[in-house]
């Protein structure tokens, strides 16, 4: 059971990042086994089954990020990440195919939130195509969002929406390339204990419904084919 990080887990992403080569992450090999990967994967589990629980026949499953960098993708930088994430998420050969639940924690802060890290430009067409021909389930929740202050909607914008809005409401939707609704915050005590655990909880119940709405667009029929 998830009992909290702390300042030894805050203190190896901070070393890591100032001293990130083999012989300081081996001598610290045993701090990042039970100080950071050890506590992300016992909080990742905990939110997995909360979240299956609700959802059972979604076919989820817990991802946690390995600590180690793709060689193939260093450039220039260290071997090792400063940060460590847990997701759950549906499996996909193509792991942005699929709106993904998430918490990260870097030396700096934490995040988590529910969304796409790339989206498909199919999937994207989906989402315009399916507000064009029913515009009012994604008003309704897009005002749910705008009524609250844990989230903001983070998107990676084309220059031009894609075609015509169906409200000014469901505007910035389409204008993303990609989306995710998140909470950005910094290294908050609650982290060194058990309140994280219901904080993630009840932020994740609310991302519920917006799941349901996305992970049903692959379904959808391409709008290409109109």
């Amino acid at each position: 059971m998830f009992t909290g990080f702390t300042d030894e887990t805050v203190d190896f992403m901070w070393g890591i990042r100032f001293n990130n080569e083999r012989t300081w992450f081996e001598a610290h090999k045993e701090t990042y086994l039970t100080q950071f990967y050890q506590p992300m994967r016992e909080l990742g589990d905990e939110l997995y089954d909360f979240i299956r629980d609700k959802r059972p026949d979604a076919g989820l499953i817990r991802k946690v990020s390995r600590i180690y960098r793709d060689a193939r993708r260093l450039h220039g930088r260290g071997p090792y990440k400063e940060s460590l994430w847990f997701s759950v998420e549906q499996p996909s050969e193509m792991w942005t195919a699929h709106p993904t639940f998430w918490f990260e924690l870097m030396p700096e802060g934490w995040s988590y939130g529910m969304g796409y890290y790339m989206a498909k430009p199919l999937t994207m067409a989906k989402l315009r195509a399916r507000m064009d021909r029913d515009p009012k389930p994604m008003e309704k929740l897009t005002r749910a969002l705008n009524g609250q202050t844990e989230f903001v909607l983070e998107t990676a914008d084309y220059k031009k929406p894609r075609s015509q809005p169906a409200s000014d409401l469901l505007a910035p939707w389409y204008r993303a390339k990609s989306f995710a609704i998140c909470h950005n915050d910094k290294l908050t005590e609650e982290l060194f204990s058990r309140e994280v655990v219901d904080r993630l909880k009840t932020g994740f119940t609310f991302l519920l419904p917006y799941y349901d709405y996305f992970v049903t667009l692959d379904g959808d029929p391409d709008p290409r084919d109109a």
